[in-house]
C-alpha cells in the first residue's frame, strides 16, 4: 500500500491489516511522519512531535506481531495526536501558553493512558488556544494553526490543532477536549467528525478550570474510528470523581443498528441564535433531511428556549479566570483578550458564580422536556462557515455585525447539560468550506448518538473529500 493511500485509511483498517501483517507500524508511522514533515510548516497543528519515540514504539509494536501468543490491542500500531491541554507523560503541556512552556508532566491523562494500552502509538500535540479559551486557534507560543480546506481561514477551536492535523490526514486518530465546543466547532470547520460523548463517559484528568462543562473525547475522519477510540477510553478512573461507570456497550458494535423509527426534532435557532448564516443554514437543513431517507421520523421544531450564554460564560470564563489570576503580573503572556476577561470576572462576587449554577440546573429544564418526545435533536453545529486566522470571534455573520459566541449558539448549551453530541460533515459552501450538523442525543445515550452519524454517513459520506493540500 502506497504512503499516500496509508496516511488516510481509518483506524479501523489500519488496525485489521496490521494484525494481518499486511502493512507493519513502522511503515504507517513513517508514512504519517513523512506527510507531517511536509504539511506542517503550512499548517501548524502539531506543536511538539515525539517522532523518536514513536519509531521505537513502532519497531516494538512489529516484533510484537511475530511474537506468538502476543497479546495486541485493538488499536496496535495505530498513530494517534493529543491536543496540548491533556497531560501527557515525559512530554511538554504548554496548554497553548507561555507560562507553561516548559511544563512537562509526570503522567499521562486516562484517555491517552487508554489508548497507549490499547497499542497506539503518540505522534506528538497539537495546538490550542491558552487553556482553550476561544473556538479558534492562535497562541502566544505557537502562533496559529491554519485551516487545510483554505490556509486563510482558522479550523476552528479550541482542538484546532487536532481537527487541521486530522483533515489533512497527519494520522487518523486525535484526542480533542471540549469545553463550550472545542471538539464540535473544529470538526465543523475542518469537515471532519468529532464527538463530544457524555460528560464523564471518558474520565478526564487533571480537571481544567472549566471541569464540570470539559469533555475529553475523539476527533477522527471516520464514525467507526471515533467509536472505536470511545470504546478504548470509556469506563470510570479514580482521578476523576465525575467518571462514569462502565456501560454495557460495545460502541464499534452499536454502529451497525438501525435508526429506523426514531424521532427527530431539528431546529435552526433553538429559539436564541440570533444569526446564522444562509448558506450555513440550507446545507444543515438538507443534512437534516437526510434522517428521513434511513428511516427517522423527523420534524422542525421551533423550542423557543433563553439563551444560556450569560450563565455559560460566568461559569467557562469563572473557572479560567480563577485558573489564571495568579499570573496576572505576567500580562505580555497572556492573551489580550483572554487578560481583559480574566479582570472583568475577577471583579464579581463570588454569588455570580454561584447563581450561574443556579441558572445552569434550571436551563436544563428546556432540552430535557424536548427529549421527552423526541430520541435526537439536529442543529447546525456552529452560526458561520470558518472565519478569517487570527481573529478570536468573527465580527460578522452574513454581513451583520455581531458580539462574541454569537457564532457558537449551538455548542455551548449542551456542556452545560453534560449530553452526548457530535458534529458530522453536512456538504461545503461556495467558497468551499466545511459546514456541520450538530447531533445531540438523550443524556448518556451515546450509542444512539453515534449509531445516528454512522447512519449518516451511509447517505452522505464525507471521507473521500479532501483538502487540496497534496
Amino acid at each position: 500500500m502506497s504512503d499516500e493511500r496509508l496516511c488516510w485509511t481509518p483506524a479501523t483498517e489500519l488496525a485489521a491489516l496490521i494484525r494481518k501483517k499486511k502493512v507493519s507500524p513502522v511503515e504507517v508511522l513513517d508514512a504519517v511522519l513523512d506527510r507531517i514533515e511536509r504539511l506542517n510548516p503550512k499548517l501548524n497543528a502539531f506543536v511538539t512531535l515525539t517522532d523518536e519515540p514513536a519509531r521505537r514504539e513502532a519497531k516494538a509494536a512489529e516484533r510484537a506481531l511475530s511474537k506468538k501468543g502476543a497479546r495486541l490491542g485493538p488499536l496496535h500500531g495505530v498513530p494517534f495526536s493529543v491536543k496540548d491541554l491533556v497531560i501527557t507523560k515525559g512530554v511538554r503541556t504548554t496548554f497553548g501558553t507561555p507560562l507553561y512552556r516548559d511544563n512537562v508532566p509526570s503522567e499521562d491523562a486516562p484517555m491517552v493512558e487508554r489508548l497507549k494500552a490499547a497499542g497506539a502509538i503518540m505522534l506528538g500535540k497539537t495546538n490550542t488556544p491558552t487553556f482553550g479559551w476561544i473556538g479558534a486557534t492562535h497562541n502566544l507560543l505557537f502562533g496559529p494553526t491554519r485551516n487545510p480546506w483554505n490556509l486563510g481561514r482558522t479550523p476552528g477551536g479550541s482542538s484546532g490543532g487536532a481537527s487541521a492535523a486530522a483533515a489533512a490526514g497527519l494520522g487518523p486518530l486525535h484526542v480533542g477536549t471540549d469545553g463550550g465546543g472545542s471538539i464540535r466547532i473544529p470538526a465543523s470547520f475542518a469537515g471532519i467528525y468529532g464527538l463530544k460523548a457524555s460528560f464523564g463517559r471518558i474520565p478526564a484528568y487533571p480537571p481544567s478550570g472549566a471541569w464540570s462543562l470539559s469533555h475529553i473525547g475523539p476527533m477522527t475522519r471516520t464514525v467507526a474510528d471515533a467509536a472505536l477510540m470511545l470504546q478504548v477510553a470509556a469506563g470510570p478512573d479514580e482521578r476523576d470523581q465525575t467518571s462514569l461507570p462502565a456501560a454495557p456497550v460495545d460502541y464499534v458494535k452499536a454502529l451497525a443498528g438501525g435508526v429506523k423509527g426514531l424521532r427527530v426534532a431539528w431546529s435552526a435557532d433553538l429559539g436564541f441564535a440570533d444569526v446564522v448564516d444562509p448558506e450555513v443554514r440550507d446545507l444543515c437543513a438538507k443534512g437534516a433531511s437526510a434522517f428521513r431517507e434511513v428511516g427517522c421520523r423527523v420534524e422542525a421544531v421551533d423550542p423557543g428556549w433563553p439563551s444560556p450564554l450569560d450563565c455559560w460564560s460566568q461559569l467557562f470564563g469563572g473557572g479560567i479566570a480563577t485558573r489564571l489570576a495568579p499570573y496576572l503580573d505576567r500580562k505580555s503572556e497572556i492573551d489580550p483578550g483572554l487578560y481583559r476577561i480574566i479582570e472583568t470576572t475577577l471583579k464579581n462576587p463570588p454569588t455570580t458564580y454561584v447563581q450561574a449554577w443556579f441558572d445552569r440546573l434550571a436551563w436544563w429544564e428546556h432540552p430535557r422536556r424536548l427529549f421527552e418526545k423526541y430520541d435526537l435533536l439536529l442543529t447546525p453545529t456552529i452560526a458561520c462557515p470558518p472565519f478569517a486566522i487570527g481573529l478570536d470571534n468573527p465580527t460578522e455573520i452574513a454581513g451583520k455585525p455581531v458580539p462574541p459566541y454569537a457564532w457558537i449558539p449551538f455548542t455551548f448549551p449542551f456542556n452545560m447539560t453534560g449530553q452526548p453530541a457530535a458534529s458530522v460533515p453536512c456538504g461545503f459552501t461556495k467558497d468551499g468550506l466545511p459546514v456541520g450538523l450538530q447531533i445531540v442525543g438523550r443524556r448518556f445515550d451515546d450509542a444512539t448518538v453515534l449509531r445516528a452519524s454512522a447512519a449518516f454517513e451511509r447517505v452522505r459520506p464525507w471521507a473521500r473529500h479532501r483538502p487540496p493540500l497534496g
